[in-house]
């Protein structure tokens, strides 16, 4: 197993875990995962194999005009939190 990203909070790390899981990609979440204080980073890791598709199931390109209009890093917690009405970090 080879890291793909470390987050700040567990929930995040299960959003990536789901994410993944649901195109197949086995996941393992190693540090700050059900502790009874939750502090400290989480840490998502993938099989080796599967760490380049990993990468990109996480991001979304958007295409318009036979251009790019736009990409979106599902990692990137401050642009996608505010969507769905989360908190900039959990616990705010």
């Amino acid at each position: 197993m080879v890291r793909l990203a470390t987050v700040r909070s567990t929930f995040h790390a299960r959003v990536i875990a789901a994410r993944l899981g649901a195109e197949g990609i086995m996941v393992q979440l190693r540090g700050n995962v059900d502790g009874v204080y939750p502090m400290g980073d989480t840490h998502v890791y993938v099989e080796a194999d599967a760490l380049d598709t990993a990468r990109e199931v996480l991001q979304v390109v958007e295409v318009s005009g036979g251009r790019i209009s736009g990409i979106t890093f599902f990692l990137d917690t401050a642009a996608l939190f505010p969507l769905f009405g989360l908190p900039p970090r959990l616990g705010s």
